[in-house]
C-alpha cells in the first residue's frame, strides 16, 4: 500500500475519493446481508465516509480501519462524537458509543485486536490497492474477520486508459481473491452515468457469503 500517497492526499485535503453523501449501493444492497441491527459492521480503508454515520442511525455497530489519522479526527468531530484514544499493538484505536477505528497500517490488525464482526462493506479498499497489494489484503481481511459476509462495490473499466486508483476489478480477480471462502452474488452490474475520471466504467456489486 502506498503509504504516503494516501497520507498526502488527505494532509492537502485531496479527497474527490470521498463522497459527499451516504453511498446509494450502499442504501440498496446492505439489506441483502441480511444483517441483524446491533450486528458489527467492518469498514477498511473507511477514511471519514458518511456511509459510517447511516450505518450508526440504523442500529448498527461499526469497526474500521484507516490509515490516515486526519481522516479519523474530521469523521469523530463530523459524528459530533468525542473518541476515546487508545494505544493497541501498532495501532490507535478511536472509540466511542457502538464505533471502534483502528487508525494505522490495515495489515497491523489483527483478529484479536479487530474482535468479533458481523459483516463487511467494502466500497474503497479492494479498490483502492495496486494489484501485487490486492491478494495479500483479501486474504488478510477474510482471516481477521473470520469470514464474515460482505458487500463489496468494484469498478471495471480499460486499466490501460486510466491509471487508478480506483483500480479496475473484473469479475475473474474477484473469484480469485474470494471463491475458496465464499459463495459470489453479482448484485448489480451497470454503466456509470457519468462514467469514471472522463471514461466509460462499469460499476459491479458483490455480495460475499
Amino acid at each position: 500500500m502506498e503509504k504516503d500517497f494516501w497520507l498526502s492526499k488527505w494532509k492537502d485535503n485531496n479527497i474527490a475519493f470521498h463522497e459527499r453523501e451516504t453511498n446509494p449501493l450502499l442504501l440498496e444492497y446492505f439489506k441483502e446481508l441480511s444483517l441483524a441491527k446491533d450486528s458489527r459492521i467492518f469498514i477498511p480503508l473507511c477514511g471519514k465516509t458518511l456511509d459510517i454515520a447511516w450505518l450508526l442511525s440504523n442500529g448498527y455497530k461499526i469497526a474500521g480501519a484507516e490509515l490516515a489519522e486526519l481522516a479519523i479526527q474530521q469523521l469523530f468531530q463530523e459524528l459530533g462524537v468525542e473518541p476515546k484514544i487508545s494505544p493497541i499493538g501498532k495501532l490507535n484505536r478511536y472509540s466511542a458509543e457502538s464505533i471502534d477505528i483502528f487508525v494505522g497500517d490495515i495489515f497491523d490488525l489483527s483478529k484479536d485486536i479487530l474482535g468479533p464482526v458481523d459483516g463487511v462493506y467494502d466500497r474503497a479498499a479492494l479498490v483502492a490497492l495496486p494489484q501485487e497489494t490486492r491478494l495479500l489484503y483479501s486474504a488478510h481481511l477474510v482471516r481477521i474477520t473470520n469470514n464474515a459476509p460482505q458487500l463489496l462495490i468494484t469498478y471495471e473499466y480499460d486499466q490501460t486508459k486510466l491509471a487508478g486508483p480506483p483500480f479496475s476489478i473484473s469479475k475473474e480477480e474477484v473469484n480469485l481473491h474470494y471463491k475458496n471462502t465464499f459463495t459470489i452474488d453479482n448484485l448489480m452490474s451497470k454503466d456509470m452515468a457519468d462514467g469514471l475520471k472522463g471514461h466509460t466504467a462499469k460499476e459491479n456489486v458483490w455480495k460475499l457469503h
